[in-house]
């Protein structure tokens, strides 16, 4: 019983930290989503370095929109990171966002691995190693999860 209650310890202390680390990448994907707003020049000189004259306002803008979605959804995960369709819904946020810059990196050749392209690389990776490992901490299944929501009502 005693390693169960330290293995719930350390699950409940490491799902504080995965709340805190998807605040952190969410705000900075705001960041990012006013700048893609404000000046496309942004993802030209540091994203899309290997074909710049791809780049503009519309791409820019739809840029923004989708870093915009997954901000939030990653902020609402912070929130209710207890939430397990919330959960996958983030963790495909990362895995989408892995998957476009290692396509734009190499089959399409637009984004050499510059500082700006691994930066997201790194944190799309270290997101999903942490949220793989915080599937850990969901210790209810579907089932008992709903026997005790309907109990609650």
């Amino acid at each position: 019983l005693s390693r169960f209650c330290l293995f719930l310890l350390i699950m409940s202390r490491f799902l504080n930290v995965l709340r805190s680390w998807l605040v952190m990448v969410s705000v900075i994907a705001m960041g990012n989503t006013v700048q893609s707003f404000r000046d496309h020049s942004f993802l030209s000189e540091k994203l899309y370095t290997g074909t710049p004259e791809f780049v503009n306002g519309l791409q820019a803008r739809t840029f923004g929109i989708w870093t915009l979605l997954s901000s939030i959804i990653r902020c609402a995960c912070a929130i209710d990171i207890q939430n397990r369709t919330l959960y996958h819904i983030t963790l495909w946020t990362f895995v989408l966002a892995l998957g476009h810059f290692l396509s734009e990196a190499f089959i399409y050749k637009t984004a050499p691995l510059t500082i700006g392209v691994m930066a997201p690389l790194i944190v799309a990776s270290f997101s999903i190693i942490g949220m793989l490992i915080g599937f850990q901490c969901f210790t209810e299944t579907q089932e008992e999860e709903t026997v005790r929501q309907k109990k609650r009502n």
